[in-house]
């Protein structure tokens, strides 16, 4: 399975991929620094697929909202959940990530095994019907 995260926070990015690698090894994350790197790799790699997306609120060249809307105009993307991972979750953000088509909302844990948990239970709610 491949995973997507949006972030520009290093750090964010190897709790993330050690979270995931707590819950299967053979998980491949896509790491970009903002959307506009994604949407790079993307254009770049015809055959990349993501099974699911993670994406940052707050970026410094593009948002996590402005990313979601360019994500989304890619074919590839467009029925790829996408879960929105940021240290913020006002209430009004969630709403409006929501109405953007982000499937969930997800405030980063103080713990990588935390992190796992949740991670596991997106896996299986998403990923887990259709293997």
């Amino acid at each position: 399975m491949n995973f997507f995260l949006i972030d520009d926070d290093h750090e964010d990015q190897e709790i993330f991929k050690i979270a995931l690698n707590e819950i299967d090894k053979s998980y491949e994350c896509i790491v970009a620094r903002d959307p506009i790197e994604a949407m790079s790799i993307l254009n770049n790699n015809i055959n990349l697929n993501a099974d699911l997306i993670f994406l940052d609120l707050n970026m410094p060249r593009m948002n996590g909202k402005e990313g979601i809307r360019e994500i989304k105009k890619d074919p590839r993307m467009q029925q790829t959940p996408v879960y929105f991972y940021s240290t913020h979750n006002d209430e009004k953000d969630v709403a409006e990530v929501k109405q953007l088509g982000a499937a969930g909302f997800i405030k980063k844990p103080s713990s990588i095994n935390e992190l796992s948990q949740i991670l596991k239970k997106i896996i299986d709610t998403h990923l887990k019907p259709m293997q």
